[in-house]
């Protein structure tokens, strides 16, 4: 019964019709492979020409003085969604139904949803920032305990790179749910310098020594004029508050600028700047007495 059975399938394989395989395979390359085969073509195609389109319109924006941050963030995502819209076109053109494809990609987007909540607060974030504009490319912002200069503006991410030189990923959905400190927002800033000096010092020389300093740096403005004045008084010394405005790019330079020509002019004029100092004091007493030494500075 077996060898019958073996012998009716070795003879059905032999009658195999080869000829009508052949010409499915062969309607299929005509017809539906045909079709792939230039659906890829102008996918390659399409690409090349949406990528520049997309840099020549970043280009254009830019000369047209449009904002950093709107250019290359609106050109990044012209360019996603143009290339998605081809895909669509071309899954269509091929034959494949884009109904069950939309409800397959649904599904998915619901699973992944739920999985990357994050990342999704992250992408709410990145419209938020490019919305409202908090900061753009180029400012110099602190957030997180973070410090830098704004180098890149993303859906997900914001990078900048901190004075040192190192690049630093900040995810949005904390940048827009944060305080942003933006140093660059205002063309002019104001610097504040401290300084001391001994008791007994003539109050009034100093505010003039310090006044003469200011005038004689170009970077401070005259208008605002500088504020010099006496702003307390320490156990040791007596401090003064220079205040002075000045150009956002010219702040460190006029920072550290009136600090040593200040000391330099003090110098000049025998004003003694004060340090800690401790007053010791020897006396003859009893054998077996214990000495005390007292901080000057904790007396008050």
């Amino acid at each position: 019964m077996q060898l019958n059975l073996l012998a009716d399938e070795a003879s059905s394989a032999s009658n195999f019709d080869w000829g009508t395989l052949l010409s499915i395979v062969y309607e299929w390359l005509t017809t539906t492979g045909i079709k792939l085969v230039i659906a890829i073509v102008l996918m390659i195609i399409s690409f090349k020409i949406i990528n520049v389109f997309c840099k020549r319109l970043y280009k254009r924006m830019h000369k047209k003085n449009v904002d950093e941050t709107i250019a290359r963030v609106g050109s990044q995502s012209l360019r996603i969604l143009l290339k998605i819209v081809v895909l669509v076109c071309l899954v269509g053109y091929v034959g494949i139904e884009t109904a069950s494809i939309s409800a397959v990609l649904a599904s998915i987007g619901v699973g992944i949803s739920l999985a990357v909540q994050g990342t999704l607060s992250n992408f709410a974030g990145g419209v938020i920032i490019i919305v409202m504009r908090p900061f753009k490319i180029g400012d110099y912002i602190t957030s997180n305990d973070q410090s830098g200069t704004v180098e890149d503006i993303k859906l997900f991410y914001t990078h900048i790179v901190t004075p040192d030189n190192k690049g630093v990923v900040i995810p949005n959905g904390q940048l827009a749910n944060n305080v942003i400190v933006n140093t660059s927002a205002k063309d002019t800033r104001r610097v504040e310098v401290i300084t001391s000096v001994a008791y007994g010092t003539d109050v009034e020389q100093v505010r003039r020594i310090i006044n003469e300093v200011c005038a004689a740096n170009e970077l401070v403005f005259t208008d605002p004029a500088p504020f010099v004045e006496l702003s307390n008084t320490g156990s040791s010394s007596l401090d003064f508050t220079t205040r002075v405005w000045c150009n956002r790019g010219d702040y460190w330079t006029v920072y550290y600028g009136l600090i040593s020509k200040i000391l330099a002019a003090m110098n000049e004029n025998g004003i003694e700047i004060p340090f800690n100092q401790l007053d010791v004091n020897l006396k003859q007493l009893p054998q077996n007495t214990e000495i005390t030494i007292t901080d000057k500075e904790n007396i008050q």
